[in-house]
């Protein structure tokens, strides 16, 4: 393995103007996990338009005692779309849940869908269907190529702040003001 690899795990992936995806366009997303096999993350950043909370629980059968039709689901990425995954602050308890970093773990188990059904979840967390997913050294390859820049993960910026801010917040928590990056990438 390369001795100047470094993991990415727990910490927010920006993607640059230039990235021509229409799923990652100005997209924040939260990688869950980054090693030599590949990475995988949730994006935060795009709320579905036609799905809810309340379908989602219904779909499983999950009896809801919160106002469901307001918990927004999230596009988590394109890739396992039909598949529901919950990033979330503590507790970290759930059956499925895998620690992304000390503030943040992912969880795709039942138990931490009944309970946020319940009004009994963490206080912080989003709903995705799909995540994002990259392959051995692809997205190593891709942050080479300007198509994404990472930063560390804030709890506010994923949890707390309109969803249409994140992406903006997220670049200015490095430094970067996005009004003056360009859409085509350079090579010193």
């Amino acid at each position: 393995m390369d001795q100047t690899w470094q993991s990415l795990k727990g910490q927010f992936l920006m993607a640059m103007p230039g990235l021509g995806d229409p799923n990652f366009y100005q997209s924040v997303t939260c990688l869950s996990e980054h090693n030599p096999k590949g990475a995988m993350g949730i994006v935060i950043t795009r709320i579905h338009p036609e799905i809810n909370g309340r379908m989602i629980f219904n779909e499983l059968r999950i009896t809801a005692a919160v106002d469901a039709e307001k918990i927004p689901v999230h596009i988590g990425g394109p890739v396992h779309s039909n598949e529901i995954f919950v990033l979330h602050g503590a507790p970290f308890t759930w059956e499925g849940s895998m620690m992304v970093n000390g503030e943040v773990a992912l969880s795709n188990s039942l138990d931490i869908l009944e309970a946020i059904a319940m009004g009994r979840g963490p206080s912080a967390y989003i709903i995705a269907l799909g995540c994002a997913g990259w392959g051995p050294g692809q997205l190593e390859s891709e942050i080479r190529g300007n198509a994404w820049i990472n930063g560390p993960y804030s709890k506010s910026i994923a949890f707390e702040m309109e969803v249409e801010r994140r992406w903006e917040a997220a670049m200015q928590g490095i430094g970067i003001d996005p009004a003056l990056l360009s859409d085509t990438a350079g090579h010193a």
